[in-house]
């Protein structure tokens, strides 16, 4: 499953130089605006401590780790959508991420500019969400324009009563979001979209309705000893957003990381009494914001993981896998990695029952083993 979170951002707060950590891609961050001029996209692995545990018991000789596609979106000004700055452009590539990830600059540091001369990174998000809404309004009009000539036609073109009444609901989808981007109230139109597709309700992919998480870029010196909690800007967009939309890290020391061995990163980390990267913090909140979840194939040659959707059937995961697979789907042996490690085998784990063989209603969860039976 591609899965691709793209880093949006004022310029000069430090999305770059994170990107260059969490790909080690090596792109160019310097301190003027408009460095990234094109979106830089990259691939990195899912770091997934189950996987060398299954490796273990499975004797595997390869270790396949799940992956995360991050696209680096240059920088972001105020006007973006009436085509200032780079413009329209960066806009539209916005639109081919799954997740949001603001990176905001919550450190004061003379010597790099800020493109606003203020550091307040709430006022950052508002400038970006403003330009998303401005560019869906276009969106939006054009759509309103198409919904109210096929309702003026609709009997000419002899449309059911059901599909009249899904164009008047679109409709009236569509006048709400025009309503709440007048007025600015970004939330507003995220939860309006949100509420409408619970019945299935839907129209033209916005910019403003994407889902999103929040990077606060913070100085090497607050994120030591989590010395961030202190950090007004942090607490701001905590008390704003939530805890568990918000990360802080510090993109100068994972750039430091990025260059380090694995046992020199451990000790740094230690060091700066850091459970666990920034990398793992975002890879774990994008899997919590798009409700995705992780299952594995395991044997000799490899342990695999794949990621999957929340309530995904077991036929579709196993399409994941490769397309023969789902289409020939016959059954699917069955058992959790909790439960292979509690046994410590597979050949120890049919004794206790846990193995077990489900159709195709089963529902994946996650840390799941498959073995897919299939015939194409």
């Amino acid at each position: 499953m591609a899965i691709q979170a793209g880093l949006v951002g004022l310029p000069n707060v430090g999305k770059s130089t994170l990107f260059n950590a969490l790909t080690k891609a090596g792109i160019p961050a310097e301190n003027y605006p408009f460095c990234t001029i094109d979106p830089h996209i990259a691939i990195t692995n899912v770091p997934d401590k189950r996987l060398e545990k299954l490796a273990q018991i499975f004797g595997s000789q390869k270790i396949i780790p799940t992956s995360v596609q991050f696209c680096d979106i240059a920088g972001l000004v105020k006007g973006a959508a009436t085509g200032e700055g780079l413009g329209n452009q960066f806009l539209s590539n916005i639109m081919g991420v799954d997740l949001i990830i603001h990176v905001l600059r919550c450190f004061e540091d003379k010597n790099v500019m800020h493109v606003h001369d203020h550091l307040d990174p709430i006022d950052d998000f508002e400038v970006i969400t403003s330009e998303l809404m401005l560019k869906d309004l276009e969106s939006l009009e054009k759509k309103e324009e198409k919904l109210n000539a096929l309702l003026k036609s609709a009997k000419n073109k002899n449309f059911t009563p059901a599909q009249v009444k899904e164009l008047e609901q679109e409709l009236e989808l569509v006048l709400k979001i025009k309503k709440f981007i007048g007025s600015g109230d970004f939330y507003a139109v995220q939860k309006t979209v949100k509420e409408y597709a619970l019945n299935n309700i839907k129209t033209v992919d916005l910019l403003s309705a994407k889902n999103f998480i929040i990077v606060a870029n913070i100085s090497e010196d607050d994120l030591q000893n989590k010395n961030y909690l202190n950090n007004e800007y942090y607490k701001k967009l905590v008390e704003k957003f939530g805890a568990d939309k918000v990360i802080a890290i510090s993109a100068k020391i994972e750039s430091e990381l990025s260059l380090l061995s694995d046992e020199d990163k451990k000790e740094m980390l230690e060091s700066l009494d850091i459970e666990e990267s920034g990398l793992d913090k975002i890879i774990r909140l994008t899997y919590k914001n798009l409700g995705l979840i992780t299952f594995f194939t395991c044997g000799p040659k490899e342990a695999h993981a794949w990621s999957l959707r929340q309530n995904t059937k077991v036929p579709q995961a196993a399409g994941e896998i490769h397309s023969d697979l789902e289409r020939g789907f016959i059954c699917a042996v069955v058992y959790n990695y909790t439960d292979i490690v509690e046994a410590g085998s597979e050949a120890k784990l049919r004794d206790t029952g846990k193995m077990r063989t489900e159709g195709k209603d089963y529902i994946v969860k996650d840390g799941d083993l498959l073995l897919i039976r299939f015939n194409v």
